[in-house]
């Protein structure tokens, strides 16, 4: 089952004359895509609609997940936004739950193969793998006294996630690859306990949210902090799971 998009969370957080962060809903494309054809809202769409004028999306953030997506208001910033990211100077952090009680404190530099969609020729997808870069901290753990398979109870970990490179899922499957699985994660996740926090929250989505952007202004040549709070739906399970934090 697909994260439900809820368009009521789409909201400005930042603008000024150059740049524009919005909280995007989770299951909301950033812009048209081929193998979605059946999609007819994205965010650079909506926000174009907002501003009455072109915007220039900075980065990529999955379908399923929510949190910051930053926009430039004219191409120049864009570029020199870009440059940025591309030298590894803009920090970004997440919060996700995922299964298991992972270790406080770790990283992993696991190369990934390039992520291609169906239209990708086979000679594009025979290229080495890519270079990542994923670190974490542990900031809650939470047992449930619920049977799920072998196990009586079952063990998560609310987590901050600082990753220096933007492969495609990149944390998704960082996370799934060191057996600590995103809850909600369709593709790379356990679907046994997806389909727990389903039947005991009522609710489908993907428990990944991107809640703070640090860069130096393109224009005013300061640091900028960006933060977005979390969805009612990633907030309830934190209540569920009884975490401290956020």
């Amino acid at each position: 089952m697909q994260t439900i998009c809820q368009l009521e969370n789409f909201k400005i957080i930042y603008q000024d004359d150059y740049l524009v962060a919005i909280h995007k809903p989770a299951g909301l494309l950033v812009h048209p895509s081929p193998i979605d054809k059946h999609e007819t809202q994205f965010a650079t769409q909506i926000l174009e609609s907002l501003l009455n004028q072109p915007v220039f999306p900075i980065h990529r953030l999955d379908k399923a997940t929510s949190g910051i997506l930053l926009f430039a208001l004219n191409s120049q910033t864009a570029n020199q936004v870009s440059q940025q990211m591309q030298n590894q100077l803009i920090q970004k952090h997440y919060l996700a739950i995922v299964r298991g009680w992972i270790p406080e404190i770790g990283e992993t530099h696991l190369p990934l193969k390039q992520h291609f969609d169906k239209m990708v020729k086979q000679s594009q997808i025979d290229k080495p793998d890519q270079n990542a870069s994923t670190y974490w901290k542990r900031l809650d753990t939470s047992t449930l006294e619920i049977p799920l398979n072998k196990f009586s109870s079952q063990r998560y970990s609310l987590i901050k996630l600082s990753p220096t490179t933007g492969r495609k899922h990149q944390l998704r499957r960082h996370l799934n690859a060191l057996s600590y699985p995103i809850i909600g994660d369709v593709s790379h996740g356990d679907r046994n306990h997806n389909h727990l926090f389903h039947e005991q929250l009522g609710q489908h989505r993907l428990y990944l949210a991107a809640t703070e952007l640090h860069l130096t202004h393109p224009s005013l040549k300061t640091p900028l902090s960006i933060t977005a709070p979390l969805e009612p739906s990633f907030v309830k399970a934190c209540h569920f799971l009884n975490f401290s934090q956020p």
